[in-house]
């Protein structure tokens, strides 16, 4: 009995966790050469988390997204998503799985819509693939939820840019995602836009929604809770929002992009190797690539060598 109550308990955790990455490698091979976009990358997000994820391009932030999303198969190490294998998948099961437990905005709106349909035809288009029952009422819903119901008979062409990445929300949204992942949602709207999706998703988030965000947005990535920096294909840092800031997220008054609003943790890997960011290692004025390290008074010092 009670080792069928501790298996019960295993069970539940695993459930709260969304996304499992150990040691995830992804190698690109050419007929010339290899390129490493990650290289040995550890992360966990839980179930209804809002999660950023930053880093300058080629870090390997894209990449990591693309191989969540079911986009492209990691090289080594373990990748689960909502308890699903992403090593073992068949071809049949990657399919169900891009359908049904994920769902994606990109920043080019060209991806998330087909010109000749409508903003309604649009979303329903999704549950045609699904068991989903009262499309129409659901579209209209999603539509509703992301401010442009009022727009669900305008084709793409009749849109700005901001309304169209707000209905590609709804689109991602269409079957019910255990996960959504969007790819620089705000990359290519005003400012006044950006605060807009960003409150639906942080809507979306209070309702229970697990939500993954690429993003170089400065504004954007201050604003959440967690957001994960990576950096040469690994985990480098985290940046957490202060408790000061956690219920003043929409306020305008706070420059969002100045304001010093989440304090940031180095991040240990496996075997207790850490990254430094670049602007320290330049304040050090190191003649070579070796450091001096000790502890004192409970602090690990990191100093240039005498």
């Amino acid at each position: 009995m009670a080792e069928e109550k501790s298996k019960a308990t295993e069970n539940t955790e695993e459930k709260q966790v969304m996304i499992k990455a150990d040691n995830l490698v992804k190698i690109y091979k050419t007929k010339e050469t290899e390129v490493l976009a990650l290289q040995g990358l550890d992360l966990t997000v839980d179930a209804g988390e809002l999660t950023a994820i930053i880093g300058n391009s080629g870090s390997g932030k894209s990449t990591f997204l693309n191989m969540i999303g079911g986009l492209d198969r990691p090289s080594a190490g373990s990748l689960f998503v909502a308890g699903s294998n992403l090593f073992t998948m068949t071809e049949k099961e990657l399919v169900k799985y891009k359908r049904d437990t994920v769902g994606f905005v990109w920043q080019n709106n060209g991806r998330n819509m087909l010109p000749f349909l409508s903003a309604l035809e649009n979303v329903m288009m999704p549950m045609h693939l699904s068991s989903t029952k009262k499309k129409h009422d659901k579209a209209i819903e999603l539509l509703e939820l992301v401010g442009m119901s009022h727009k669900k008979y305008s084709r793409m062409n009749m849109l700005s840019g901001g309304e169209q990445q707000r209905i590609a929300i709804a689109i991602a949204l269409a079957n019910s995602p255990k996960l959504l992942l969007a790819d620089e949602p705000t990359g290519s709207v005003d400012t006044k836009t950006a605060n807009y999706i960003f409150d639906v998703f942080t809507e979306l988030n209070r309702r229970g929604q697990t939500i993954l965000i690429v993003t170089h947005d400065t504004a954007l990535s201050k604003k959440v809770k967690r957001v994960v920096a990576i950096r040469d294909g690994k985990i480098s840092s985290e940046r957490v929002l202060k408790e000061a800031y956690q219920d003043r997220i929409k306020e305008t008054d706070i420059d969002w992009r100045s304001e010093d609003t989440q304090d940031e943790y180095a991040v240990l890997d496996k075997v207790g190797r850490l990254q430094l960011p670049q602007d320290m290692i330049s304040e050090l004025s190191l003649d070579d690539n070796k450091v001096k390290v000790f502890v004192k008074d409970g602090q690990i010092i990191i100093s240039k060598p005498e």
